[in-house]
């Protein structure tokens, strides 16, 4: 691993608490515990218990079941898998005042370095600012032996940046929103540098795996960096989180995060399309001379059969249906996904305005 044993005694840390689950520990956790055992750290270990589907959720119960298991003195979490051990991990360790240290076991997700954590609260989706790791390890061995859906997952989370960087741009331009070019410009070249890679990617090539994680990592340091997630996360986010919330609600199986992101891409895409060839300066909301600003931007969106076609090479599920979302849910996420966050988008706007009939 690019884990070295001697890290935490050169940081001082001297007794930590291992966080992951039943599968993530065989991928990585075992084979951490045993370079541990050649130091003098003492350590916990807390296996994140799975509800009655087989998933991990960042609720109410696994944040207490870790908060619980953790004792006062521990000076350092270490957080071994995916997006929710992350997300837990990170939540506790930040109430606790505690730093943690993050090895990715897929690359999945672009939040391994951010510092929110979307946490379950009462059945909806909340996303707390939090602290980002002190250090990230990532072993390409490990991730290169990750399902090939976990893959495609992280493909479509940075896929995601297509819309999300248009509605940080489209909320700037029409509300103000908080905006910064140096953080737009590493968000976009993640995303460019996923999508000329995207044949090494669906290989599970060295090289394709490199340039994943690298692009998930930059994503996350860019959020990092501004203090928000706008950067990373627009409408095709609100729909994923919208989806999940549905099927948690349903008490069914959950679905990868970045798949349903690669999905709802495509869906806010198509729609935001629409958008060519409608008159914003007559409905008084925006001025004429941001009309010219917006339509660039959407013309300037990859086309939603672009979209399907990366993913499909990559092995994904392109459509909502693909995976298992009904259209009621779809159509529900449309009309009401855009009041989880308070952001400006196109997708909110559509909804305000009633433009949803183009």
């Amino acid at each position: 691993m690019f884990f070295r044993k001697r890290t935490f005694i050169e940081n001082r840390f001297l007794k930590v608490m291992i966080v992951y689950d039943e599968r993530t520990k065989a991928v990585a956790g075992d084979a951490f515990l045993k370079l541990l055992d050649q130091t003098n750290v003492q350590y916990e270990t807390c296996k994140m218990q799975a509800d009655h589907q087989g998933d991990v959720i960042a609720d109410e119960k696994v944040l207490g079941q870790l908060l619980i298991e953790a004792s006062i003195d521990v000076e350092a979490f270490v957080a071994i898998g995916a997006g929710t051990i992350h997300d837990v991990t990170r939540f506790v360790s930040y109430k606790m005042k505690t730093p943690f240290i993050s090895i990715p076991t897929a690359p999945s997700v672009d939040w391994f370095n951010s510092m929110g954590a979307p946490i379950v609260q009462n059945g909806v989706k909340v996303t707390f600012q939090t602290q980002a790791p002190i250090a990230v390890f990532a072993d390409i061995d490990v991730l290169m032996s990750a399902p090939k859906s976990m893959v495609a997952a992280g493909f479509g989370d940075v896929l995601g940046k297509v819309t999300s960087l248009f509605d940080w741009q489209f909320g700037y331009i029409v509300k103000g929103e908080p905006f910064c070019p140096v953080v737009f410009e590493a968000t976009e070249q993640a995303l460019i540098s996923c999508v000329e890679n995207v044949d090494f990617i669906a290989e599970g090539q060295e090289k394709g795996i490199k340039v994943l994680m690298e692009a998930l990592i930059l994503s996350g340091l860019a959020m990092l960096l501004f203090g928000k997630s706008h950067p990373a996360s627009g409408a095709e986010h609100h729909l994923s989180h919208y989806w999940e919330m549905e099927f948690l609600k349903e008490g069914r199986k959950q679905l990868l995060h970045g798949a349903k992101v690669g999905a709802a891409t495509i869906v806010i895409a198509s729609l935001y399309k629409k958008y060519l060839n409608y008159s914003f300066t007559g409905d008084g909301i925006i001025a004429s001379e941001n009309e010219a600003k917006i339509k660039k931007l959407l013309q300037g969106l990859i086309e939603p059969t672009k979209l399907q076609d990366l993913i499909n090479r990559v092995g994904g599920k392109t459509t909502p249906a693909d995976l298992g979302i009904s259209q009621r849910i779809v159509d529900n996420s449309l009309q009401e996904a855009h009041l989880l966050r308070e952001r400006y988008t196109l997708l909110y706007y559509n909804n305000v305005y009633k433009k949803e009939t183009l």
